[in-house]
């Protein structure tokens, strides 16, 4: 009989899932840093429990659904924080893992904080250049990662829902003169995801090309209920596709619901799969005027 040596034991006793999950891909928005801070890339950030601060080398963090279950769909996720902090772990990292469940590839990003103490950033011009940045990066990369170029969404929570606004509805075109090829690719997000989302870059009029969104929060949540319910009214007079719910209970920052007693919070991401679903961004083939639908 062979006797397995206390390293073979040891691998054998890991779970083959765990075997196969490569470690996280975390990828710097600008190979070289940040344009104009690009001497302060080497700044390493804080991480504790679940936030990050000091970010100075803005990236995105890459998960990636496995291959069979791929539905080609992407989505660029920003945590909240209060541009104080990121929540990463239940805003970033949560939702990341839940979307690679229903097949679609995810990217938390780390971008800058224009309220931390000393900050030298701004939110209108800093965090939008990073959400825009991700958006284009992801995009420039769509066939290695497996992405279908025209199914990339953005999602934000609280503080990352600014910076959604502010990338969906703010000047998103590409540079076709830019030396660098990531910035010739457009930064348009093709449906976004609010959550709980904070009043910038709410605009004042909704496209009639505005991405299709997904917009929830608390009723209890005075700021962020207004918020939605007001983008709702915008979107219905662009015509444009939007589904809102607003949960009678809940406060701010529930995150993914996991942690939440309430079971229309808990359920949420399921509501996020099912409008997925339902607008055929998990699989087009399935659009009814798509000549190559089945019925």
């Amino acid at each position: 009989m062979r006797i397995l040596s206390p390293t073979a034991l040891f691998i054998c006793l890991i779970p083959a899932a765990a075997l196969a999950q490569a470690p996280r891909q975390e990828i710097p928005l600008w190979p070289g840093g940040a344009p104009g801070f690009e001497n302060r890339r080497n700044e390493a950030p804080i991480a504790q429990d679940y936030w990050i601060k000091n970010i100075h080398n803005p990236s995105i963090t890459v998960y990636l659904p496995p291959k069979d279950k791929a539905t080609g769909a992407a989505v660029v996720i920003c945590p909240g924080g209060g541009h104080r902090q990121l929540v990463f772990k239940p805003e970033g990292d949560e939702p990341a893992r839940y979307l690679n469940s229903i097949g679609v590839a995810a990217f938390a990003l780390k971008y800058r904080l224009a309220r931390e103490p000393g900050s030298p950033y701004s939110i209108e011009k800093h965090a939008r250049q990073d959400g825009q940045r991700a958006i284009r990066l992801v995009r420039s990369r769509a066939k290695e990662w497996g992405i279908d170029p025209n199914r990339i969404g953005m999602m934000g929570f609280s503080a990352g829902g600014e910076i959604v606004s502010m990338v969906s509805f703010g000047p998103t075109g590409a540079d076709p003169a830019a030396t660098d090829p990531v910035e010739r690719v457009s930064c348009r997000p093709d449906f976004l995801v609010m959550i709980y989302p904070g009043p910038l870059g709410a605009p004042d009029v909704v496209a009639a090309d505005a991405p299709p969104a997904f917009l929830l929060a608390a009723g209890d949540d005075l700021g962020p209920a207004a918020t939605i319910t007001g983008l709702l009214q915008k979107y219905r007079a662009a015509k444009v596709p939007v589904e809102v719910h607003i949960y009678a209970h809940g406060g701010h920052g529930f995150n993914m619901g996991n942690r939440s007693s309430l079971l229309t919070l808990r359920g949420w991401p399921a509501r996020l799969a099912d409008w997925l679903a339902d607008n055929y961004i998990l699989d087009p083939s399935k659009r009814p005027d798509d000549k190559t639908h089945k019925q």
